[in-house]
């Protein structure tokens, strides 16, 4: 399983991009991704690949729940994710 980290395109550069996350800005591959990334788009990072663009409409919901894994409220972005006990992030026996 890996993890996808939200942040927001700041500028592109032909197939690399400079996205903000959490006000930390890194560089970003954005040829694997399979729709056009523009300024202001928002994507997941994994390994330094943009490996989606997160539509217009997951957004806010997608910056909140990382937002509360952040704050360390695991319980409270689990219950966002739809997670009950037993079910944590859909992986049984965990």
């Amino acid at each position: 399983m890996c993890l996808g980290i939200p942040g927001e395109i700041i500028e592109i550069d032909g197939n690399e991009a400079r996205a903000e996350f959490w006000d930390v800005e890194k560089t970003v591959r954005i040829d694997v991704v399979d729709e056009a990334v523009e300024v202001g788009d928002h994507i997941l990072n994994h390994a330094g690949f943009a490996i989606r663009k997160i539509p217009d409409d997951e957004v806010e919901e997608t910056m909140e729940i990382y937002e509360s894994f952040l704050e360390g409220d695991e319980d409270e972005a689990l219950e966002e994710i739809g997670a009950g006990e037993g079910e944590q992030l859909g992986i049984e026996g965990r």
